[in-house]
């Protein structure tokens, strides 16, 4: 009896637990299924707002779906993917990398062929038709001199300019700004021995290319070699037997090249605060000189009528006639070629390869104005914008002249006229061509023939400005 009634409640107890189970599974069911229809209701409402966005939205993220799906590859394939990637990418490096090398390439060429241009004498920056007129306000006076100014340079950096005087003084003027930045006072005569400075008229100067030294020479026969960036006096170079009257530096180096009324040309080394030597063959008092980079420089033989290049390691001399008088100045355009002047009233171009010149213009400044004086005017002073086809003449006639050299320096026409009163003493250009100075006084830097009152003893600085950009042309 007990046993049908535990099997019964067995049995029933199973039933139960069937019907729990079904329950369950129901129940479980039933869970998994709201979840869906919550889903798809979310879906719904999801997609509803989505509407909103754009078709270009929906294109994208369907074709980057359809990227993803067709993105099926094995990792051989990925592999191989990835290094044609990364060749690509090199590539796109090498090529790139041989463009700047390229152009690097082009531009050192570019430097080496003006370099190998210069050095022959056959390098022409076709800059005169550029310049511009410059307008008279805005030309600077700089005064400080009581006597006439004799010669001036302009330091390589262009922020100088040192100038000096009949009144023995020399003066460092600052270009930007146009003050005084130190000045050298002048001494009187028989005060040498107590004096630091000339007490004799300043007729020359040079600086060094890398503008560590000035040299200046004087009517004493001394040359005086300073520090340039101090003014402080270093050495006094002794030899000449008359007044020294040019000096120059040969670029790159500190050898100074200097010349005197003595006839004379003497090579100095500034470094070792030697003599070198003595070169002779000028028949009258030389009056000017300059020289460039090459061991040779140039030289203005006053009433001989020549200009001379000397060879200086070769101790040999190349002789040039063509002035009808005295030639008062001259000055390298390159390496090649040359500009004189003198009281004959000629401006007159020159190459080494020619002993007459190549091209002369006369009366370049016109005739004396001044009464009981007949004749051409003077030319006193030039000038010469290394490596190009632009040099400058001054006189006394009021003005200073810019020229333009026609190619191969075989012509010379006026460009413009800058007004300056006085003598035009000495002329240089700035390295970049920015501006010009001229060194102006009321008397002749050689003598005291005579004198123009209005004019004022100083510096002018004339702006140079260009329309565009030069070109160079190889001779």
């Amino acid at each position: 009896m007990s046993f049908f009634i535990k099997k019964k409640s067995a049995s029933v107890a199973a039933g139960k637990s069937e019907k729990s189970a079904g329950a369950k599974r129901k129940a479980d069911q039933g869970g998994k299924g709201r979840p869906k229809k919550l889903n798809k209701r979310m879906n719904e409402e999801i997609s509803s707002e989505s509407e909103n966005e754009n078709d270009e939205t929906r294109g994208r993220k369907q074709k980057e779906a359809d990227e993803d799906e067709e993105i099926e590859e094995t990792p051989q394939e990925k592999k191989l993917r990835l290094a044609k990637l990364y060749l690509e990418q090199l590539r796109e490096e090498e090529e790139k990398k041989a463009e700047d090398e390229e152009f690097e390439s082009d531009l050192i060429a570019g430097r080496l062929r003006e370099d190998v241009l210069e050095q022959r004498g056959k390098l022409q920056r076709l800059i005169a038709e550029e310049l511009l007129a410059p307008d008279p306000a805005e030309i600077r006076l700089l005064r400080g001199h009581k006597l006439a100014v004799t010669c001036l340079v302009i330091t390589p950096d262009e922020k100088h300019i040192f100038s000096a005087s009949k009144d023995c003084s020399i003066i460092k003027w600052e270009v930007e700004s146009g003050r005084k930045v130190q000045k050298i006072a002048g001494g009187r005569k028989g005060t040498e021995e107590r004096h630091v400075g000339h007490t004799g008229h300043v007729l020359c100067m040079a600086i060094s290319s890398d503008g560590k030294y000035l040299a200046t020479g004087d009517m004493n026969k001394l040359i005086m070699i300073w520090e340039a960036a101090t003014c402080k006096h270093l050495y006094t170079f002794t030899g000449h037997r008359d007044a020294v009257s040019g000096l120059a530096f040969r670029r790159g180096t500190h050898d100074l090249y200097s010349a005197s009324h003595d006839r004379s040309i003497k090579v100095w080394n500034v470094d070792e605060n030697a003599y070198v030597e003595t070169l002779f063959g000028h028949q009258d008092a030389i009056t000017a000189l300059d020289c460039l980079g090459r061991e040779r420089c140039v030289t203005a033989g006053g009433r001989d009528r020549t200009v001379r290049v000397w060879k200086i390691a070769e101790e040999t001399q190349l002789v040039f006639y063509g002035h009808e008088s005295s030639i008062d100045c001259v000055q390298l355009i390159n390496e090649e070629h040359m500009v004189s002047g003198g009281d004959d009233g000629c401006l007159s171009i020159w190459s080494v390869s020619r002993k007459k010149p190549m091209t002369t213009v006369k009366q370049a400044h016109g005739l004396h104005g001044n009464a009981g004086l007949e004749g051409p005017c003077w030319i006193s002073s030039v000038a010469a914008l290394h490596n190009s086809d632009t040099i400058a003449s001054g006189s006394h006639n009021a003005s200073v002249q810019l020229w333009k050299c026609g190619q191969g320096f075989r012509g010379l026409e006026p460009l413009f006229s800058v007004p300056v009163k006085g003598f035009v003493n000495s002329l240089k250009f700035s390295n970049s061509g920015k501006f010009l100075v001229a060194g102006v006084g009321q008397e002749h830097r050689l003598g005291r023939w005579w004198r123009i009152k209005e004019a004022k003893n100083g510096l002018y600085i004339i702006p140079l400005k260009r329309q565009n950009k030069e070109t160079t042309i190889e001779q």
